[in-house]
């Protein structure tokens, strides 16, 4: 069976950086492009980036971009999304996910194309 473990949520200040991990039990990491999509309270999930499975293209929301970065280590089977300049509005339950998905320019940030899930990070950006 498949697991896929995102990790690293906490409570933040506004302007402050974090570091969500997302890592791969029982599969290579490596083999599958990567998204991190969050959902807010009373709010739809949003696909936020997504890392082509080499990391050689990424793919930002406009909600993000400039501030977040998505880069993976495939040695250490580990994804990582880094968090610069949070704001409030980030305030979110942040998932990673993985499968065999087109990550590039308007592509890879769709829910309903990934099939391997975490259960999810709180990320909590508050004063």
């Amino acid at each position: 069976q498949l697991h896929v473990v995102d990790s690293g949520g906490s409570l933040v200040q506004p302007g402050g950086s974090l570091r969500l991990s997302c890592a791969a039990s029982g599969f290579t990491l490596g083999y599958y492009a990567i998204g991190w999509f969050r959902q807010a309270p009373g709010k739809e999930r949003e696909g936020i980036s997504c890392i082509t499975n080499s990391g050689s293209r990424t793919n930002y929301a406009d909600s993000v971009k400039g501030r977040f970065a998505i880069s993976r280590d495939n040695a250490k089977n580990m994804v990582y999304l880094q968090m610069n300049n949070l704001k409030t509005e980030d305030t979110a339950v942040y998932y990673c996910a993985g499968d065999n998905v087109v990550c590039e320019e308007r592509h890879g940030l769709e829910d309903e194309q990934y099939e391997y899930w975490g259960k999810g990070t709180q990320v909590t950006v508050s004063s």
